[in-house]
């Protein structure tokens, strides 16, 4: 079995300046930690229980089956906030069949952010 340490998300943005400006000004995720120099330094982001890395300069958006899910405490707060700051809103707040209060923004590559509350009653809370 591999024993690991860390992890994090690795993303090539075509556009490293555009992608750090959405993903810390828009989305206002907060930075761990930043290397390198010039347009395409590298930038990384606390993502909750993660890291997303914004780094180098890609030729193609990043693979269309892409996608991040965050979770939020309140949605509802985050759409206002992310809507506020013009983010591209896919869909706003909705409560899916599987219970869990889901909206959907997309980073200025097109990748789709599920931004996601678990209500107090969904199971995932639930703890026997």
């Amino acid at each position: 079995m591999v024993h690991v340490l860390g992890s994090r998300i690795l993303l090539t943005p075509t556009d490293p300046e555009r992608s750090r400006a959405f993903y810390g000004d828009t989305l206002g995720l907060p930075v761990y930690r930043e290397f390198g120099t010039g347009p395409e330094r590298g930038t990384v982001y606390f993502l909750g229980g993660g890291f997303l890395e914004v780094s180098g300069r890609a030729e193609d958006p990043p693979a269309p089956g892409l996608r991040l899910w965050v979770q939020v405490a309140d949605v509802r707060a985050a759409y206002e906030e992310l809507s506020g700051r013009g983010a591209q809103v896919l869909r706003p707040p909705v409560r899916e069949p599987w219970g869990l209060i889901e909206m959907w923004v997309a980073d200025p590559d097109g990748v789709r952010i599920a931004v996601v509350e678990v209500p107090a009653d969904h199971p995932l809370r639930y703890r026997p």
